[in-house]
């Protein structure tokens, strides 16, 4: 058997989109997977799709109780935690900044922020208890930040807030646990191809053609390229790599001429 199979693998908000993804990656990877979602029936659903030996786990990542009740969980069907991808997450509210609310603002930082926290927490208690490999390995943990977490999103206050501090969390605790053989990572995406996004195009709420326009590769990512990041950075072949940002947001972040320098996106050559 496959050396990896031993190996476990968690990702919050598993059930759609780049969770799922990752999921998926994962268990192509040979790790056995348990994927952490809030909502009942798509969790159980994604394990019984993806089938054994991975299971699905009901959790409420902003609640302390839900979260040691879901890593008991894991501990007690996989004796074992590798790797942590902090994904859960949830949108913002929409508006002029005048018109938004506290509760509305607190609940974006609880899912994104104190969630990736108490994860983290959680999973680093096991970790930290677990016997290193033979290059001093105990474990890796993946958060998901954002292009907000560098520029600025008009609006956006409590989602460029959270993830801001996810990735200032990220080295935080890249630096407290290296020498425990804990790496700590973040990738941060741009514009991503999910099922909410396809959506929110539909109905009209979400400019696609303008996303293309302001990205240098002409295009949102699709949730398998976010994924392959995430498993990179996550397994051994990222084995010296700790405290890092990865933006996987097709050049956004590293764009700053104006739009026009762009060619139109009907003139690029799109893979």
């Amino acid at each position: 058997m496959d050396a990896r199979m031993n190996k476990v693998a968690v990702v919050t908000g598993g059930a759609d989109g780049i969770g799922w993804a990752t999921v998926q990656r994962w268990a192509q990877e040979g790790y056995r997977v348990a994927l952490l979602d809030l909502n009942v029936d798509a969790v159980q659903a994604r394990a019984t799709e993806l089938g054994q030996p991975h299971i699905g786990v009901v959790c409420d990542v902003a609640s302390e109780a839900s979260v040691a009740a879901a890593i008991a969980a894991v501990m007690s069907a996989f004796g074992r935690i590798d790797a942590l991808v902090n994904n859960a997450g949830i949108g913002d509210q929409a508006g002029a900044t005048v018109a938004q609310n506290v509760e509305a603002f607190d609940r974006v930082l609880a899912v994104h922020l104190r969630g990736t926290f108490l994860v983290s927490q959680a999973v680093a208690r096991v970790m930290l208890e677990a016997t290193p490999d033979a290059g001093g390995a105990r474990g890796s943990i993946v958060n998901l930040g954002s292009i907000a977490s560098s520029i600025g999103l008009p609006a956006r206050n409590a989602y460029s807030a959270a993830k801001a501090g996810i990735v200032g969390m990220t080295r935080a605790m890249a630096s407290e646990w290296a020498r425990d053989g804990i790496r700590v990572n973040a990738v941060a995406p741009g514009y991503v191809r999910t099922a909410l996004v396809v959506e929110l195009e539909r109905k009209g709420a979400l400019d696609a053609k303008g996303i293309a326009h302001r990205t240098p590769l002409a295009r949102m990512a699709e949730p398998a390229e976010i994924a392959e990041a995430i498993i990179f950075l996550g397994s051994n072949r990222a084995s010296y790599i700790t405290g890092a940002v990865l933006p996987v947001d097709g050049g956004w972040t590293a764009f700053g001429a104006p739009e026009a320098a762009l060619r139109p996106v009907a003139e690029q050559v799109c893979a």
